[in-house]
């Protein structure tokens, strides 16, 4: 996910979102459904749908608690909240995005089961063995040292836990053109490539249970659901907080469609 432009006040943040959310239309007087919120809160490749095909992936049940790594603005946590009905934690380096998805957690009315927290990946603030799922979306792309990142959430899963992601892996080329959602120069891009991938979490503790190539997948953020108007206007929201957002989403879709990348989503069993 890409940071934001500058640190917000909490209560510029929560002005911000609830303008975007008028304008598209929605009644913030009244609760919202996660399903309501999607075009806004699932910021990664494929948007909700493709949250929803980790889901089914992971094989996701109500008793499953989960830790959603890099959250963001938690869109797939109140999804998973809201059905099957998991308790959810979810933990992001940014105060801006935890801010706004306590202010979502509060209009969908899912507060006491999605607890958001500011922290690194790098030191989860949980004990060992707590979790039955790590969920993670577009977040390993943007951290460097990965032997680290699948540490340390090995150490947060029980035994036999799901670590469930989706991410960008490197391609069969140079990627050619920035900036990009995670990285605005080259100096910033660590992808590497899905065989680099399985080594480095077998070599952490994990063993695959599924993984995919979901081939060149649009790189949007729009669910069947919503109409044209929300998902307009929404995104034109989330511009005010990321710089050259267009531009970035264009250059990963030429790179995606050129090879010099790839998306994938997995499964992987915690030893």
């Amino acid at each position: 996910m890409s940071s934001l432009k500058e640190h917000y006040s909490v209560r510029d943040i929560e002005m911000r979102i609830l303008e975007a959310l008028h304008e598209a239309g929605l009644n913030t007087e009244q609760r919202l459904s996660p399903q309501d919120l999607a075009s806004l809160d699932h910021f990664h490749t494929g948007g909700y749908p493709s949250s929803l095909r980790l889901q089914e992936m992971a094989q996701i049940k109500a008793e499953d608690r989960i830790l959603d790594l890099g959250a963001g603005l938690a869109g797939p946590a109140r999804m998973l909240a809201a059905s099957p009905g998991c308790r959810v934690d979810c933990i992001d380096l940014s105060p801006d995005y935890c801010a706004a998805a306590k202010l979502l957690n509060r209009l969908t009315g899912l507060e006491d089961k999605v607890k958001v927290h500011v922290g690194s990946a790098f030191d989860l603030p949980f004990s060992d063995e707590t979790f039955d799922v790590v969920w993670m979306q577009n977040v390993g792309m943007n951290i460097e040292n990965k032997k680290k990142l699948y540490s340390e959430i090995n150490r947060v899963l029980k035994p036999e836990g799901r670590f469930v992601f989706q991410e960008m892996a490197a391609g069969e080329s140079a990627i050619s053109r920035f900036p990009l959602p995670w990285a605005t120069e080259p100096g910033d891009n660590f992808l590497i490539s899905s065989e680099e991938m399985h080594s480095i979490l077998d070599e952490t503790g994990f063993d695959v249970e599924s993984f995919e190539d979901a081939g060149h997948t649009q790189l949007g953020n729009a669910p069947a659901s919503s109409t044209p108007s929300v998902v307009t206007q929404v995104q034109l929201s989330l511009s005010t907080y990321v710089d050259d957002l267009g531009l970035k989403a264009e250059n990963a879709q030429r790179s995606l469609q050129q090879g010099e990348i790839q998306f994938v989503r997995a499964v992987f069993r915690a030893r």
